[in-house]
């Protein structure tokens, strides 16, 4: 990524301050209060608030600054991150189809899958956090939060086919208010009761953890509210860079954080039944309306970027091979990531609502809350750790200090988290797990797929070589056979010479390579092969964050002496129809999900931006 000029880096900034962190900045909403839930045993006095704060602060500084500022958004796969970039970059430093690549792809799609599961959480909690500031007011209206609650976030989801870009300008400065209100309102607590800094001093989280034992590791699994966000903080670094998102999160947000919770530690020194909703109470009655409006646009636009996240990560998982084909919608020509994505809008939109309806409050799901977010953040660290071991080829010692550290915390808050399944920690895991489910399949089936196709296969130079010993008549115009990369003769040839007992003068073989990175330039887009008697093989390369223009790539093609006329080009593409069989790679039940979504993905001439009166598709069986 080029270096930003200083107006550019400005606006970036900026701009990354609304979209990055929402999610991280709409956490005092409730973490404070689900720290000291009575559920969790903790009493409050004044040494646990001092350890709370202390821990809250020095979290934020080794997970927050340390592993994700400095370390983690350093592994950038050519400047993009978030775990499926990370992914790839960690799946690259070992041999495939050993046992090692099998288990890190099996720890970045559990990764993805709980971030996946995080993003139905995440909408649900904060929106409901912001509007329950009304019951602080008065409880008469507590029978209004989950009806409003589910208002806002439909319009949030029915606004998403409309796209970002327009109101996406207002993100950034909205959120710096939010973020000014959480700084002003820490330190007018603090100057009630300034001993609340003490908590600055590591040494009172240290105590904390060893004088409450069992009851500070159950506490753990709320603390770790106060850190949910910080995987977007390397996901959007594509968007933005990292020098705006490193500026932004040392310069504003970690102080305006910081500020918030010892001022809501200031808080309950001076008044601790405060504690059913500190961030409500900071300033008195008079305050609540404007908080909870103020509070209701901060967690919609943190909201808005858990749902991008979510339509981008769906996207460069179709892109790795990991989910079938989706209709993506480009709702931006300028707004780098502005897509939409309406199957995966609509799905989540129906999860939001059923955790709201389901749960009830954000007490409850901060239960839920956690354990998505610890085990994503565990399994970046273990992907990390090969991505500098073996891609930058540092020292082992350096390697398992760096990494380790931050397994250690990552181990202790996902166990702590553990204890919150039965309370609610299910709901993410099985969202997670079906995501999973579906991600395994679609891989394990595509692969089924090629092998069955492979069996019956006809090298295409053997093939070339004894078709034109007794050449077919050949009619004007370019034909393009879709062949998959390692493939034979493409059934979709075999089937028109069958049926047609033609060849186009000029015949193309297209293979489209899918590349671990997120873009591939145009000067390494296309490569030609000349076959022979005017045919030719062409592989097109597209990283996993392009949308795949094959109509465009054709254009590359001219330094080659290629040229495409589309209306004299025709596409030609096989419908596989998948047949599920007892005794095949997978369980039955696998197959047909396979077949399923295999019937209902979407169209490849669309994917493939193919002119539609220009395309001509066979269908062809195959079984697994």
């Amino acid at each position: 990524m080029n270096t930003p000029t200083k107006s550019s880096l400005s606006a970036l900034t900026i701009a990354a301050i609304g979209i990055v962190y929402g999610d991280i900045g709409t956490s005092p909403l409730y973490t404070m209060k689900e720290i000291f839930s009575p559920q969790h045993g903790l009493t409050l006095d004044h040494a646990n608030l001092l350890g709370v704060v202390s821990l809250i602060l020095w979290g934020l500084t080794i997970i927050v600054s340390l592993k994700y500022v400095t370390l983690i958004m350093r592994a950038d796969n050519h400047g993009e991150g978030g775990i499926m970039a990370l992914l790839a970059l960690a799946m690259s430093t070992v041999a495939q189809n050993t046992r090692l690549h099998y288990a890190l792809m099996i720890t970045g799609l559990i990764g993805a899958a709980l971030f996946l599961g995080d993003g139905v959480i995440t909408p649900a909690i904060s929106v409901l956090s912001a509007i329950e500031g009304i019951e602080v007011a008065t409880p008469a209206f507590k029978p209004y939060v989950v009806p409003l609650t589910a208002t806002v976030l439909i319009g949030l989801y029915a606004l998403q086919q409309k796209g970002t870009a327009g109101i996406g300008r207002w993100f950034g400065p909205m959120v710096v208010v939010w973020f000014g209100a959480l700084a002003i309102m820490g330190v007018i607590n603090i100057m009630e009761r300034p001993e609340i800094l003490h908590a600055v001093n590591p040494v009172h989280a240290i105590q904390f953890l060893l004088r409450n034992g069992w009851v500070a590791f159950i506490a753990l699994g709320a603390i770790v509210l106060a850190f949910t966000g910080a995987e977007a903080l390397y996901a959007d670094m594509g968007h933005f860079g990292p020098k705006p998102i490193r500026i932004a999160w040392f310069f504003l947000v970690f102080p305006a954080l910081a500020l918030s919770y010892l001022g809501q530690g200031a808080l309950l020194l001076a008044n601790p039944a405060a504690v059913s909703n500190p961030f409500y109470q900071q300033l008195g009655p008079w305050s609540v309306y404007p908080l909870v409006v103020l509070a209701t646009v901060a967690t919609v636009i943190a909201s808005q970027a858990t749902i991008s996240g979510t339509f981008s990560m769906v996207n460069q998982a179709i892109s790795l091979g990991f989910f079938p084909r989706m209709r993506v919608l480009y709702t931006s020509k300028r707004e780098i990531g502005q897509i939409y994505v309406p199957l995966v809008n609509w799905i989540q939109l129906i999860a939001v609502l059923l955790a709201v309806i389901g749960f009830g409050s954000s007490s409850n799901l901060a239960s839920a809350y956690g354990i998505a977010v610890t085990a994503t953040m565990l399994a970046t660290t273990i992907l990390t750790f090969f991505v500098i071991r073996y891609k930058w080829r540092l020292n082992l010692a350096l390697c398992l200090l760096a990494t380790g550290c931050f397994l250690v915390i990552d181990i202790a808050l996902f166990s702590s988290n553990l204890l919150k399944i039965f309370s609610g920690g299910w709901f993410p895991l099985v969202l997670g797990i079906v995501m999973l489910t579906v991600m395994l399949t679609w891989k394990k089936g595509r692969e089924m797929v090629h092998a069955n196709l492979q069996k019956h296969s006809i090298p295409l130079a053997d093939f070339l070589g004894s078709l034109f010993n007794d050449p077919p008549y050949r009619v004007g115009g370019t034909a393009i056979f879709f062949r998959a990369e390692g493939d034979g003769v493409p059934h979709a040839m075999l089937h028109n010479l069958s049926h047609n007992k033609v060849l186009h003068e000029r015949t193309i073989f297209l293979t489209v390579r899918p590349v671990d990175i997120p873009n591939v330039p145009d000067a390494e887009r296309v490569m030609v092969e000349p076959l022979g008697q005017n045919c030719y093989q062409i592989n097109v390369r597209f990283g996993f964050q392009e949308e795949r223009d094959i109509p465009r790539a054709l254009q590359l093609c001219k330094p080659f002496g290629l040229e495409f006329e589309m209306m004299e080009t025709s596409f030609y593409i096989a419908r596989q129809t998948v047949i599920p069989t007892i005794g095949g790679g997978m369980a039955m039940w696998r197959e047909s999900m396979y077949a399923a979504m295999a019937r209902n993905a979407r169209d490849a001439a669309d994917y493939f931006r193919l002119p539609s009166n220009r395309v001509i598709e066979l269908g062809t069986q195959v079984e697994i």
